[in-house]
This record gives structure tokens, sequence and C-alpha cells, in this order.
């Protein structure tokens, strides 16, 4: 009977600890056009928001420097850059009026983005409208 408890007690804290995957931590980027995997990007809370900067790029990434950036990110390497900034918690696994940076273009837009799968999430970059956008998926870093 105790064996059956402890088996039963044991399930029940492995299925509340699965459902409790985080956002932050290390994610890798997989570009859009050639589907290669670009570089991993550190997910962090600063300030009570969540932030992301590339600590690593690949040798599958094409631009390593943002030329086409403005201000203070102008010509600088985008590995250490931070691109997602100022991501307010809606949920456990949805942040949303933050910021995004594309480093091939060097634009700013406005993001949200949500855990769709324990190691997956959904990126989503956009111009005031939402459904004006372009949506990416990282997976998770194990």
């Amino acid at each position: 009977m105790k064996k059956s408890v402890f088996c039963f007690l044991l399930s029940l804290v492995t299925v509340a600890c699965m459902g409790q995957q985080k956002i932050t931590g290390m994610w890798k980027n997989i570009d859009d056009e050639d589907g290669k995997e670009k570089s991993h990007i550190q997910i962090f809370e600063k300030n009570g928001k969540l932030h992301a900067k590339v600590v690593k790029l690949l040798a599958n990434a094409t631009v390593r420097v943002c030329e086409k950036c403005s201000g203070a990110n102008k010509n600088k390497p985008i590995e250490g850059m931070e691109i997602l900034w100022d991501l307010k918690k809606v949920s456990d696994k949805e942040y949303e009026d933050g910021k995004i940076l594309n480093p091939k273009n060097g634009k700013e837009y406005d993001c949200f983005i949500s855990l769709v799968e324990p190691n997956k999430l959904k990126v989503r970059g956009y111009m005031g409208v939402s459904m004006f956008g372009k949506t990416q998926y990282w997976y998770r870093v194990n």
C-alpha cells in the first residue's frame, strides 16, 4: 500500500513538473528561407520582463554584423546582441507587448511569444497589428 501511494505521488509530481516548462532558457533559431539552424538565443528575465540575446552564431549564419541596424547596434556583432526586449507576462506560457530586432534588415517590430509545446516557442513579430507580421518557431536547446 505504501509503495502504491509513493508511486502515485511521484507520478503527480512528475506531471506537475512537466506542466511547468518555462520560456526562459536556451533556444535555437531556424532560418525561414533555408531551414538551417542559425543561432542559439538565451531568453532571460530582467526587471520583471523577458529579454533575449544571441549567445552563439552557428556556421550556417550568413549575417554576423548588424550592418542595417541603426543607433547603438549599427555595425555591431550580432553575437551578444539583445534582439528581444520588454515582453510582459500574460501567463506562464505567453508574453506580449515587447519588441524584436531582425538583424538581417535592422528593423524593430512589435512582438509576442507563446510556448506552444514544452520545447517549441512561437515568436511573432509584427507592425502595429499582429495580422501583419511573421511567425518563427524556436526550439529549446537541450
